[in-house]
């Protein structure tokens, strides 16, 4: 199965009410990237395969997501382009859907409303809905039973166990929901595939967090989408091998680390099977 390379625009307003792409480290200390619609054109003119475009403070400001930047950004490319922040009801994905998403993610309304996430794949079919799946690594003192609460545990790099917490309103809330159990319940409302987004590792360009991107893609059947701490191309190589079917980035096209041709290229030679 190809292999997706997706750069992310994560977005917001600035002090001046305009929209900018931002990047953070763990949804905080946000500097400015560029401009989204600049953005979206280099990166479908290298080759990515989708793009993500993600209102970060929607949901925590209570606004609707901006349709004006998807319709321009939707005008000048002609990849996929997914859609996400502050879609909290059918008339959202209705909006963004009419400006020219071919893709809607829900995050924190899909959480605390599951039935809207099957509401939507019924009204708009289970290939244009993908839900954004933030989580935390949590550490205890105690062994962790499986089965405790609903919480999943995971095996750590170092072979300790630990859980992952979900967390919504672009990771400022905690929810006490093991993040594992969320993904199969979010397979079973019929989303397409989940954006798995570890706030431990984001922005700190140290690798993607593979232990909990590894028990999601074997705990369910649709597309996992690795998210969160790509630094270089051998990060995307280990998501990929661990059960991604997809690795999203950000800082390291905004600031020209790599192109995605450049990418793309290390990942067919290590025998990734992806679009060139």
């Amino acid at each position: 199965m190809t292999k997706r390379i997706i750069p992310c625009l994560d977005t917001t307003l600035d002090e001046h009410g305009r929209a900018v792409v931002v990047k953070g480290i763990e949804f905080e200390n946000l500097k400015y990237a560029g401009d989204p619609v600049e953005l979206a054109m280099r990166y479908d003119a290298q080759g990515a395969d989708e793009l993500v475009f993600l209102d970060i403070s929607a949901s925590h400001e209570r606004r609707d997501t901006m349709t004006s930047v998807v319709e321009k950004i939707a005008e000048h490319v002609s990849i996929p382009l997914a859609v996400g922040g502050g879609i909290k009801s059918i008339e959202d994905f209705e909006r963004v859907f009419d400006a020219g998403a071919d893709k809607a993610g829900i995050n924190t309304a899909g959480l605390k409303n599951p039935e809207l996430i099957k509401e939507a794949v019924d009204l708009f079919g289970n290939d244009r809905i993908v839900v954004a799946l933030d989580c935390k690594r949590k550490i205890e003192d105690r062994d962790l039973t499986e089965g405790e609460a609903g919480i999943i545990p995971v095996y750590l790099e170092d072979g300790k166990k630990a859980w992952y917490e979900v967390v919504i309103y672009g990771g400022r809330e905690p929810t006490g929901i093991d993040a594992i159990t969320w993904a199969k319940e979010v397979q079973a409302l019929g989303a397409a595939e989940i954006l798995l987004t570890s706030k431990d590792r984001d922005g700190t360009t140290a690798g993607y967090d593979i232990p909990i991107t590894k028990a999601i893609a074997e705990a369910v059947d649709i597309p996992v989408i690795a998210s969160g701490g790509a630094g270089d191309v051998e990060h995307m190589y280990e998501a990929f091998v661990h059960g991604a079917d997809a690795c999203l980035a950000a800082s390291i096209f905004h600031y020209g680390t790599y192109t995605v041709g450049e990418i793309k290229e290390y990942l067919r030679k290590k025998g990734i099977h992806v679009r060139i």
